[in-house]
C-alpha cells in the first residue's frame, strides 16, 4: 500500500496541527506548523486529499 512521508527540510518540534482527521485538504495547505529556533516552519500538503486517522486503510484513485 502506497504511503505519504511529509518531509520538512529542518528538525523541529510539531507546533500545531492545523488540520483534523476527515478534513479536505488542497494542494499547499498547511498541514502542521514546526517550531525550530523560534521560528514557525510551515509544513504543506504535497497535493490535494483528506485526513486519515493513524492505520487506516486507503485507496489511491487515479
Amino acid at each position: 500500500m502506497p504511503s505519504i512521508t511529509l518531509q520538512s527540510e529542518v528538525t523541529g518540534t510539531v507546533w500545531k496541527v492545523e488540520v483534523r482527521e476527515g478534513d479536505q485538504v488542497v494542494e499547499d495547505q498547511t498541514l502542521v506548523v514546526l517550531e525550530s529556533m523560534k521560528m514557525e516552519i510551515p509544513v504543506s500538503a504535497p497535493f490535494a486529499g483528506t485526513v486519515v486517522a493513524e492505520g487506516q486503510d486507503v485507496v489511491v484513485i487515479g
